[in-house]
């Protein structure tokens, strides 16, 4: 295997600039993030440990609470564990970790059955035995639970919260994780041992930073969808678990693997930032996508049409639109007419949405575009959060455990969120890592941030040249705007955020400039089928001058039996 080299003249920081440290607390466990992932490690570690949940909003401010969909299990007898399994490496193309698949589904109706103990409520089945099941995207079965019909993360959220809280778990709220404490353990390793904190006001501005020292540190930021100028995610989504792991020297994987949701409400070609999702669920009851001329996208494109995984309708959505219909490139239609005024009921935060834009979805077709949503890679991690440094654990979406492989089947994510949450949790109630003290030059600030004024050319650059369909062209031109310096001064929210989100966007280009073929949720138009060369996975990490490096690509020998032996067209 061989290696690259993002070498620039503009280094990326290994930590981030702040003011000193004036304050300090040690509690057993430190969660980072307040997603399902983080609110199960934190609620499983109760009571035995303390743990301090650090949110840089509010408890409810990440992407669980947008989640529409629901979560994945298999609930229905006619259902089985090992159809879920297959529909999952299916989906995942190549690239899973099939042992954690099978640990996932097999905990899944657990995980349900503990979430509906909790206090979740799902909506309940027509038959009135146990919860609705629906279906959605690349699921051969019904498995779906959802609640409120489209408002499934919500009531996760509000369970987790309220169950969280009740059983003693601190939160520290408009605090923001800035970087890891490590130290040296018993046996000569680095060992996370806590995470410097930021509290900042409601602007964004530094009140204070602080040391909170742990005997466990678990990541729970979810992914990095605010690197693209068009997504499903809420702002505070901005790949800071992630560019903090870089920081500390820990490997992330298979980061070129962003997935984009096929349907995202359309609202002209100036929207930016958060768009509304439209859920998968509405293709699971029926609905049909269409070009601006009026014909089907997915007829004949793949065997389950609309229901096809998604990274095959963002991809057909991308081509079709390419082709520009009727004169309309920039967006599709989905049709959901048919359930006529039982959409409103069905996805009452999907019609508020629509109506918004002036649009009934009982009576009209919806414009919808991809966008970027969930991100398959991370943090190397098992579905147990530990990672390559002790003490260091990884869970939800800023983890790559291997059970998404190149594409996240449909809802797989909550329930994941919740089982390897779970676990980490229970894991560190029955044992914490050693005890280790930080060394001093952890507190050393960094050297300069990035203007957050550049926080748009960062974004706009990802969507336009790392969008669903990549070409060679396009993510050398992305790699050139990203060379931006790091030389602002200002300690903000603002400042810190902009970091993170060049640090993620310049290891996403890497890795997908590397990987020479289409795989899942990678699509490169200069090598549009999958290689069983590429049937591995690629680490990215920061080197010590803050350049990053890329391993595990096949090396120039076997890629050229791989194409000397390729079939021709």
């Amino acid at each position: 295997m061989i290696g690259s080299r993002d070498v620039s003249g503009h280094p990326l920081p290994l930590r981030l600039a702040a003011p000193p440290a004036t304050w300090s607390r040690d509690v057993d466990v430190v969660v980072l993030g307040s997603g399902a992932a983080g609110l199960s490690a934190a609620l499983a570690a109760r009571p035995v440990r303390t743990a301090l949940i650090v949110t840089k909003d509010t408890l409810d401010a990440g992407s669980t609470a947008w989640a529409q969909g629901g979560l994945a299990g298999v609930l229905d007898p006619t259902d089985s564990l090992e159809n879920h399994v297959r529909d999952t490496l299916v989906a995942g193309a190549g690239l899973c970790d099939e042992a954690n698949v099978r640990t996932l589904v097999a905990e899944a109706p657990k995980a349900l059955r503990y979430l509906m103990r909790l206090g979740a409520a799902f909506d309940p089945s027509h038959e009135g035995s146990g919860p609705a099941l629906t279906r959605e995207g690349g699921h051969s079965h019904n498995r779906i639970v959802h609640s409120g019909g489209d408002q499934s993360g919500a009531e996760v959220q509000r369970t987790l919260d309220e169950n969280a809280i009740a059983a003693g778990v601190e939160v520290m709220d408009r605090a923001f994780a800035l970087d890891l404490l490590v130290g040296t353990n018993a046996a000569g390793r680095r060992q996370a041992a806590g995470v410097r904190i930021a509290r900042i006001d409601g602007e964004g501005r530094v009140t204070s930073v602080g040391v909170v020292t742990a005997r466990a540190v678990v990541l729970a930021t979810g992914g990095y969808g605010q690197v693209f100028a068009s997504t499903s995610n809420p702002p505070a989504v901005t790949g800071d678990g992630l560019a903090l792991a870089l920081r500390a020297g820990v490997a992330a994987r298979d980061v070129e693997f962003v997935q984009f949701h096929p349907t995202v409400l359309w609202r002209g070609p100036d929207a930016a930032g958060q768009q509304a999702l439209i859920s998968e669920a509405v293709r699971g009851e029926g609905a049909i996508l269409f070009d601006a001329a009026g014909e089907r996208v997915m007829a004949g494109v793949h065997p389950q049409e609309d229901l096809a995984p998604r990274d095959v309708v963002a991809s057909a959505i991308s081509r079709r639109m390419a082709l520009a219909p009727a004169g309309v490139d920039d967006h599709v239609y989905l049709d959901a007419t048919h359930l006529g005024e039982r959409f409103h009921t069905r996805f009452p935060g999907i019609t508020a949405a629509c109506r918004d834009a002036g649009i009934d979805p009982a009576h009209d077709r919806i414009p919808v575009a991809p966008a970027a949503h969930y991100v398959c890679g991370g943090v190397v991690a098992g579905l147990d959060g530990r990672t390559e440094l002790p003490g260091l654990y990884a869970v939800g979406e800023v983890a790559c455990t291997g059970v998404h492989g190149a594409n996240r089947l449909a809802s797989n994510s909550l329930t994941e969120g919740v089982v390897a949450g779970t676990r980490v949790g229970r894991d560190l109630a029955w044992e914490l890592p050693e005890d280790v003290a930080w060394e001093e030059a952890d507190a050393e600030p960094g050297l300069g941030l990035v203007d957050p004024a550049l926080r748009s050319s960062i974004r706009t650059a990802m969507s336009k040249h790392v969008g669903v369909l990549r070409t060679p062209d396009g993510l050398a031109a992305a790699a050139e705007a990203l060379q931006l310096p790091a030389a602002h001064e200002a300690t903000t929210r603002a400042a810190w955020e902009a970091t993170n989100l060049l640090t993620v966007a310049r290891a996403v280009v890497a890795a997908a400039a590397t990987r020479t073929e289409s795989r899942g949720c990678h699509r490169r138009t200069d090598h549009p089928e999958p290689r069983e060369v590429w049937v591995r996975h690629l680490d990215v990490r920061l080197d010590a001058t803050g350049d990053v490096v890329v391993t595990g690509a096949p090396d120039d020998h076997a890629l050229a039996v791989a194409a000397a032996t390729a079939p021709r067209p």
